[in-house]
């Protein structure tokens, strides 16, 4: 059985995000991967689902009792397994950083409404 090592949970406000995203363009190509984003550009609005992904990324950090700064958001890549669970995949110093703590998988939920976009992440050892 797997041991709970972290918890980490986020709230993005979707139209707050989505002024930000108007505002500064280029900060989703700095926070979110090519296939993440290639993954939303075929939705009519892919603001929400972006909304979601950043909750995940910050829930990430919070399950590994970090904050800002100890690895770039882009290390951390949200995407659908083929069923449509969510899943999360650490590179570079995020995943470093995991493998330190004894993070052997992750279980992630995603929600979101018209307004509100939230994520919930555990890290398992």
């Amino acid at each position: 059985m797997s041991e709970v090592l972290g918890l980490g949970t986020d709230l993005v406000e979707i139209p707050r995000f989505r002024a930000v995203l108007d505002r500064r363009p280029r900060l989703a190509d700095r926070v979110f991967d090519e296939r993440e984003r290639a993954a939303l550009a075929g939705r009519r609005d892919p603001v929400p689902g972006l909304a979601a992904r950043f909750a995940a990324k910050e829930a990430v950090m919070k399950a590994l009792g970090v904050g800002l700064g100890a690895f770039a958001l882009a290390e951390v890549e949200v995407s659908r397994r083929e069923g449509g669970e969510p899943v999360v995949e650490l590179h570079g110093r995020a995943a470093a950083l995991a493998e330190r703590r004894g993070v052997r998988e992750w279980r992630l939920s995603l929600s979101h409404t018209g307004t509100t976009a939230m994520a919930v992440v555990l890290a398992l050892g």
